[in-house]
């Protein structure tokens, strides 16, 4: 096989990381090049790149090799797949990322890897670059480490003193999915990677008997990602696995990538790729358990497959379903009450509690302090608004689902 330059590495192993969401650079001031060094991890001068499909991109997203052992049926580079393969050497990674951030066009690196001869070395490898880049380089950007679950334990130690955050993908929403498409990986194994970081974490913010802190370990915690559309688990359930993440494992974001057929596929896996609105609805309705005191069982029951509507938010489709609790007073309901209303934010609720001490709330004041009364209207009864019998007419849903659309006879 001839010998590959970098730049045909890069356009094969960037393009193989656009399969990984969790990519977000975010949570972390400890590294500043005002101290010395190069790059800074926050702050002016960086250059923010937009994907197709939305998605903004400031790192250095590359795998260090799509050369792979597992045989992971959903995976383009599966130990079985004919892809055009490629791998970086730790010295050519460290290169292109001091490199790309002098040219203003990253704040960091987003590194992953397929697993090549054993996960232990490809785990030395990634912490090689990171040790490289922060040591030798004194380099003060973001570094983002997808770590492997089955590599040793003072590798992903090492990988914690020296990454922002890290990141270990449980890859699909449920146990006997993942056992049935990657038998070769154990969800057991998985987990217990995420508590280890956890406990590491948590370990770092305490203090010695001296009043010393320990070095601190990924200060901008750990996510995970977890694929859509690959076996039959609806919305309901992947919200019950995020959900238990988050409280069990202190994890920043749970990511959901919708699942995309991959040549020479498996006849176990789908033929057609979910509508990327399953992966949209999916981040709204994680936002709302996160941040509106939403849980999973009521955000799935607003269906009874248990699948989000693609046609409206979930937060919407929830009080449709549920409008008995409106409409509410604007001028009495609490917080927790108005976090429920489709339109409010958490800003626009702020702002509602803390005006309303110095006197009665209108419809034109809402709108000023940011609400949707688009959607809040049918909900929210003000001093000069009452919405009638609009709250239980039968065409309120018609009202914000899109028009239907003629399908074309030709595709």
């Amino acid at each position: 096989m001839a010998r590959r330059t970098l730049q045909q590495k890069l356009a094969i192993l960037s393009d193989a990381a656009k399969y990984d969401a969790s990519c977000a650079s975010s949570g972390t001031t400890r590294r500043d090049a005002r101290q010395g060094g190069i790059g800074s991890a926050g702050g002016t001068g960086i250059c923010h790149a937009y994907t197709p499909d939305g998605r903004c991109v400031s790192l250095l997203k590359i795998l260090m090799t799509n050369f792979c052992i597992y045989d992971c049926a959903y995976c383009v580079n599966r130990v079985s797949s004919n892809v055009e393969r490629a791998r970086f050497s730790p010295e050519e990674v460290v290169g292109l990322t001091l490199e790309f951030y002098r040219r203003n066009m990253i704040e960091g690196l987003f590194l992953s890897s397929g697993i090549i001869r054993s996960p232990d070395q490809t785990m030395g490898d990634m912490v090689r670059i990171a040790r490289m880049l922060r040591v030798e380089h004194g380099f003060r950007g973001y570094i983002h480490l997808k770590t492997i679950p089955e590599a040793a334990p003072e590798l992903v130690a090492e990988a914690g003193l020296l990454a922002d955050r890290l990141s270990v993908n449980i890859e699909l929403p449920q146990d006997q999915s993942l056992r049935r498409l990657a038998p070769e990986k154990r969800p057991e194994t998985i987990r217990a990677a995420m508590a280890d970081m956890r406990l590491a974490r948590e370990a770092a913010g305490e203090s010695s008997f001296r009043g010393k802190r320990p070095p601190r370990f990924a200060p901008a915690g750990q996510s995970t990602q977890m694929i859509v559309g690959a076996d039959a688990t609806p919305d309901r359930e992947i919200l019950r696995t995020s959900a238990r993440l988050y409280a069990g494992y202190d994890l920043k974001r749970v990511y959901y990538s919708a699942f995309s057929p991959i040549p020479d596929a498996s006849a176990t896996l789908p033929l057609v790729k979910p509508p990327l609105m399953r992966e949209h609805r999916l981040y709204q309705a994680d936002w709302l358990m996160r941040f509106y005191g939403f849980d999973a069982e009521e955000i799935g029951a607003a269906r009874p497959d248990g699948n989000l509507d693609l046609a409206l938010d979930p937060k919407l489709a929830w009080a449709l379903a549920h409008r008995g609790d409106f409409p509410l007073d604007v001028a009495r309901a609490s917080r927790e009450q108005l976090l429920r209303v489709p339109g409010f934010g958490t800003r626009t609720v702020a702002r509602i509690l803390a005006a309303r001490r110095n006197g009665p709330l209108r419809y034109g004041d809402l709108l000023r302090m940011g609400a949707v009364m688009s959607k809040a209207r049918p909900f929210v009864t003000l001093p000069d608004w009452q919405p009638g019998a609009l709250t239980d007419s039968a065409g309120l849903r018609a009202r914000f689902a899109p028009a239907p659309e003629q399908l074309s006879l030709f595709g």
